[in-house]
């Protein structure tokens, strides 16, 4: 949110377990619009490669919305 209110193309990526806090932080910084990616929870047991493959499966999403920007 910092980034977006210095002009900067942010997209957040977090975990779904996080997504009530996500909102929540928007909603406290006033920008209760903001959106961001959500990837399945949870990421410490992954490897390498499964890390690769969910990134991969977020990078359109993650382009679209830096294309479109916060609104």
């Amino acid at each position: 949110m910092l980034l977006e209110r210095a002009a900067v193309p942010a997209i957040p990526i977090i975990t779904d377990a996080f997504e009530g806090a996500a909102r929540e932080m928007a909603e406290l910084w006033g920008v209760p619009e903001f959106r961001f990616v959500m990837m399945a929870h949870p990421l410490a047991y992954l490897g390498p490669d499964a890390i690769e493959q969910r990134a991969d499966a977020l990078l359109a999403k993650v382009l679209q919305l830096l294309q479109q920007g916060q609104r």
